[in-house]
């Protein structure tokens, strides 16, 4: 495949990129005590896409011979030609960088093929019961288990050629605890690039299953938050939010040109001095299993570590090359593609805030009257920097000391500004958010982290 993709690519005449996906794919899940779901699929395809006149034209084709692939070159070159005659602004030419060339492979997942889908689809099940048996208030219980194995090969007229191997693995549990009426609930996910093992290594099953019960459990009893302007410290979890969510999409450079929050400000302090963001493919950070690791991206560039925010000030947007073209600056590798019929589109990796010099038990002393946020129920933020995110757990922080669990919070505001009211940083670091998905026109597998972080919000509660 790979020779193929070259001789077509070298003899094109427009510049061209061919990625030829095989991806393969398992999900489980159960659902009170019954297998809701249970799929296995295989998608395999090339996706095209051309430069002509200035302007892209994509295909895509599930033709894996070369008569069906240059089939799909000449419809893209004629979707590009079509859509030039009406095009405004026209793109000269990719941005120029390295290009990747080789075999990549993201995580060694054989002890994934070695378990039979009978053995994942049992561990479902047992892991559901578990939480069903765990309170006679549990009153409902769910499981799920995904997999997605990834083969790709990206070429390009100007030279990427490069095979990539990719594992995604994620497992969650939720369950529904009921009392006079009322319902909370709990859950924990967790997601990785890596094999069974990792997967499994700090959240096994039976504590994914135990955290999930006993929150909502312990929720069903807990008053409600009040609301207000509060100091409060929050965890990776909601950290990883706030990085991706509030921030992340706001410096993806498309929305950058679209006019998001982020835009113009280049160079100008956004954040506390104690704040430096970054996004990145390969992990420097923690465990090298998080949920969106990159290597190469969907148009052949390596997918580096970008700083967006360095000790408080915007350095860096995400690129693709044609917006890295624009902006006259290198790709940084953010062009991610969810399947083979997905154009390429600038999406984050691993968005994480670094860790700080202060501990998570200074933290907690240094606070007269505030509140320990944990896990993140919901949540919606715009290109505003406007975010809303519910908040799964609230302990009180009364004279440095924590009190009572509280539930129904939430917390918004602008996220720049809360950036820039943080004065305090953990030493702690935590990948926090692999399991799910970024939505933005299509899926994209990523993951988000950081340490405790102290700043102030405004509380939503009652």
């Amino acid at each position: 495949m790979r020779d193929l993709l070259a001789e077509i690519t070298r003899d094109a005449r427009h510049w061209t990129e061919l990625r030829m996906h095989d991806r393969r794919s398992l999900a489980v899940t159960v659902r009170k005590g019954v297998v809701e779901s249970a799929s296995s699929h295989r998608v395999s395809g090339v996706g095209v896409r051309v430069l002509v006149d200035g302007a892209w034209g994509f295909s895509a084709t599930s033709s894996l011979d070369r008569a069906g692939i240059q089939e799909a070159v000449r419809a893209a070159e004629t979707a590009a030609a079509r859509s030039s005659a009406a095009k405004l602004q026209r793109v000269k030419s990719p941005a120029e960088c390295e290009l990747a060339v080789g075999d990549f492979r993201t995580a060694d997942a054989r002890d994934v093929a070695a378990r039979s889908t009978e053995e994942k689809t049992a561990l479902v099940v047992d892991t559901e019961r578990r939480i069903r048996n765990s309170s006679p208030l549990i009153c409902s219980a769910m499981c799920r288990y995904t997999e997605i194995m990834d083969d790709k090969w990206i070429s390009t007229s100007d030279g990427a050629d490069a095979h990539v191997e990719d594992s995604k693995l994620e497992f969650l549990a939720s369950g529904v605890a009921e009392k006079d009426g009322e319902r909370t609930i709990g859950w924990k996910g967790n997601g990785v690039t890596g094999g069974w093992s990792d997967l499994f290594e700090q959240w096994t099953p039976e504590r994914v299953a135990d955290h999930a019960a006993r929150t909502a459990v312990d929720l069903l009893s807990a008053p409600y938050a009040p609301g207000g302007a509060r100091q409060v410290i929050l965890n990776p979890e909601l950290v990883a939010l706030l990085a991706h969510e509030a921030i992340g999409h706001t410096v993806e450079a498309d929305f950058v040109l679209s006019g998001s929050a982020a835009s113009g400000k280049l160079g100008e302090k956004v954040a506390s001095e104690l704040v430096t963001l970054v996004d990145s493919g390969p992990v420097t950070i923690g465990k090298p299993t998080a949920g969106g690791v990159v290597l190469v991206d969907d148009e052949g560039v390596p997918a580096g570590r970008t700083v967006i925010i360095e000790r408080g000030v915007l350095k860096s947007y995400l690129h693709d090359r044609e917006t890295a073209a624009r902006f006259g600056v290198t790709p940084t590798g953010n062009a991610r593609a969810w399947q083979y019929d997905d154009e390429p589109m600038i999406r984050m990796r691993n968005t994480y805030i670094e860790p700080g010099e202060d501990s998570l038990d200074d933290m907690i002393a240094s606070v007269d009257d505030g509140l320990l946020l944990e896990g993140a129920s919901s949540g919606q933020a715009d290109a505003n920097a406007e975010f809303m995110f519910g908040v799964q757990e609230a302990y009180e922080i009364r004279n440095g000391k924590i009190g009572r669990l509280l539930r129904g919070a939430s917390i918004s505001g602008d996220a720049f500004r809360v950036l820039s009211g943080v004065d305090m940083v953990g030493t702690d670091f935590e990948w926090a958010i692999g399991s799910g998905y970024c939505g933005k026109g299509q899926p994209a597998k990523v993951d988000g982290g950081g340490a405790h972080v102290r700043c102030h919000v405004v509380v939503g509660g009652r």
